[in-house]
């Protein structure tokens, strides 16, 4: 197949990077990542545990979810505004680099989505919990969403500036393997009907899918690639900051709402299948309650 023999040839020709074109990774850099990693997770987590909170005690679940979502709709719009008329073009690429501003924090708060559903999985092995499993799927559904999504930009981008909509480039390839291997999470999730099981066999291959997260990330670090380095406001010009920012914030707060609704619908089905006497879990160790 002439597209396996091109990905073939793209793996082996890509090899280690060079140190004289690509920075190298440092255990400084790894720990660095690693502690925003958790850090991310830890803060997100927090927001879910408040989030059950609130749906135990006060009625107030609705307008916060609300609220969250309506925040993240405001900051974007505020945040396009800044893209598109406050930020200067890039020197280099013009007006076509303003899609940054949407692609990066996409694929940041995909990431972080992705990151949970790991957590989670890990989690459900130590301890079985409903709530655990719900947030592992909501994390793994809306990660993939914004996954795409960024995706997709990021090939609007490549075409005016690499003259295709997709090359057969290192990180182009593991954030496709991500998006596919969470896709097969998701229909894992859809084929088995026993909860046991399934919340189980999920965990399991939640952690295995999530090997390719750190590979999406430093892969313009470990191989030859035409994908420029991993943007921050760090590595952007002052001028894109603001907007680099707010859009990153505004993708954040849409994450929790959209998470959070996620979660609530995953685990109203959960009640639902351990309230038939044939679908009860085989330990009393797991939460049904939200």
């Amino acid at each position: 197949m002439p597209g396996m023999q091109t990905l073939a040839r793209v793996l082996l020709a890509a090899g280690p990077a060079d140190a004289e074109h690509i920075q190298p990774v440092t255990t400084g850099m790894i720990v660095k990542y690693a502690v925003t990693t958790v850090v991310g997770i830890a803060l997100v987590w927090g927001v879910i545990r408040l989030f059950g909170w609130i749906e135990e005690k006060t009625r107030a679940s609705f307008g916060v979810r609300a609220g969250l979502i309506g925040i993240g709709v405001i900051l974007t719009a505020v945040g396009a505004y800044l893209g598109l008329f406050w930020a200067p073009p890039d020197r280099m690429m013009g007006d076509v680099q303003r899609i940054m501003y949407c692609h990066v924090p996409l694929l940041w708060n995909a990431l972080i989505a992705l990151c949970i559903n790991f957590a989670c999985s890990v989690l459900y092995l130590i301890k079985p919990s409903w709530k655990t499993d719900s947030l592992a799927e909501a994390a793994a559904e809306t990660g993939v969403v914004m996954g795409a999504n960024g995706v997709l930009l990021g090939a609007i981008w490549a075409k005016p500036t690499w003259g295709v909509w997709w090359t057969w480039d290192p990180r182009l390839i593991a954030a496709a393997i991500m998006l596919i291997a969470y896709a097969g999470y998701l229909a894992l999730r859809r084929f088995i009907e026993d909860p046991d099981r399934r919340a189980l066999w999920s965990s399991v291959v939640g952690i295995l899918v999530a090997v390719d997260l750190p590979v999406v990330w430093f892969a313009v670090r470990w191989f030859r690639s035409i994908h420029q380095f991993q943007s921050s406001p760090s590595t952007v010009d002052p001028a894109l900051r603001v907007p680099l920012r707010v859009m990153a914030f505004a993708f954040l707060f849409l994450l929790m709402g959209f998470l959070w609704q996620r979660y609530r619908i995953a685990l109203a089905h959960r009640k639902d299948e351990v309230a038939l006497p044939d679908a009860l879990p085989t330990t009393a160790r797991r939460e049904v309650t939200p």
